[in-house]
């Protein structure tokens, strides 16, 4: 792999991981969220991941979001008859969020950013050295 190769299958992970920490950030400010009028809580959502391939369809190029799933597993259900959102059993509905998991994929995806990016600033600082030599 070339050094100029580095900067386009780093920048495609770095957006990668952009868009991840988007959807974390999403399913984080809605964790505490219940049903709303259509009696739907909010759903987590995951990203998947997809390999580009190269022109020649041999190797890797890099990596992009495929996908945007919604997690189906039923939400937590609290006994709260005095809640506004209450259905008529008097259970909420809450968002099916686990923060401790949305942590961890923050804190994953985050790193994934940061590491693709000092892959970029190294490849860099290997090229002027490179350039350096040749005066």
């Amino acid at each position: 792999m070339s050094l100029m190769n580095i900067f386009g299958t780093s920048a495609t992970a770095v957006s990668a991981q952009s868009q991840r920490l988007n959807v974390v950030a999403s399913n984080l400010a809605n964790a505490e969220s219940v049903a709303g009028p259509d009696g739907q809580a909010y759903k987590s959502r995951q990203v998947v991941f997809q390999t580009v391939l190269d022109a020649t369809g041999n190797g890797s190029n890099g990596v992009r979001v495929s996908n945007i799933v919604e997690d189906n597993t039923p939400g937590k259900r609290i006994f709260d008859p005095k809640h506004p959102m209450a259905d008529n059993t008097g259970y909420i509905t809450q968002s099916n969020v686990n923060v401790v998991e949305e942590m961890v994929n923050m804190i994953s995806a985050s790193r994934s950013y940061q590491n693709n990016v000092e892959i970029m600033n190294t490849a860099q600082q290997l090229m002027l050295k490179t350039l350096q030599m040749g005066q």
